[in-house]
């Protein structure tokens, strides 16, 4: 069985459509990822309009998304698709833990999982307490829906797949180590007067080791000092 996702939204083809292009479309197609993306819509209770939100109790600004649809969404997907199996119900949210490396790994890690993409002013409590195992959030800030924050997901998760990109750019790659990348250059080795630094063009595998380590460092001291310090 290849990682799996299963994505819950009212704009389903927004993930799709996406994931459908470059290296996730080759996941999928190399079987490193299952993806599917499931029309919310598809549950409601509504049957002449297909809504899924209502005003919130208590008054306030906007539409709250319904539980019903989110309950019977997940216990269709289940039965279908996850036999045996209690895969995490992710809820993407500005409440939930800001999503970092470490965690990624973890998700990565699982036979996959099921996200859940909300909209409006948000979705019904109940739908936290009683159906989400945890939710997650790209930062502190806010989108119109949970479908951008599940597209990061999907990509995270999707390329630490084992196999589908080499384990080498893995281990070099920001925050493997909790360190930002090193500087990067190609050709040409002069450009606008700025020069690629003489170590790289060296062929001294050792000094470009020792370099790019120095580099990292000093950048991640610069850029994200925080990383070092919560390391």
């Amino acid at each position: 069985m290849s990682f799996a996702i299963d994505v819950i939204s009212i704009f389903p083809s927004a993930i799709s459509d996406y994931c459908d292009n470059a290296l996730l479309k080759k996941a999928q197609q190399d079987g490193y990822l299952t993806l599917r993306c499931h029309d919310l819509r598809q549950w409601s209770i509504d049957n002449a309009h297909k809504s899924v939100d209502d005003t919130p109790f208590g008054g306030g600004a906007g539409m709250v998304m319904r539980p019903e649809p989110f309950f019977a969404a997940v216990d269709d997907i289940k039965r279908e698709y996850w036999v045996n199996k209690n895969p995490d119900v992710i809820l993407l949210s500005p409440q939930g833990k800001k999503l970092n490396q470490k965690d990624v790994q973890k998700l990565s890690s699982k036979d996959g999982f099921i996200l859940l993409c909300g909209r409006y002013e948000g979705v019904d409590e109940r739908v936290v307490k009683g159906l989400v195992t945890h939710e997650i959030s790209l930062g502190d800030f806010v989108v119109m829906g949970g479908e951008v924050a599940a597209l990061s997901i999907i990509e995270s998760t999707a390329r630490l797949q084992k196999g589908f990109i080499s384990q080498e750019s893995l281990n070099e790659e920001s925050f493997s180590n909790s360190l930002l990348e090193y500087p990067q250059y190609t050709r040409p080795r002069k450009f606008q007067g700025m020069k690629v630094p003489e170590v790289l063009l060296s062929g001294n595998h050792a000094k470009i080791a020792s370099w790019r380590k120095k580099q990292a460092l000093q950048r991640t001291i610069e850029k994200r000092p925080d990383l070092i310090r919560n390391n």
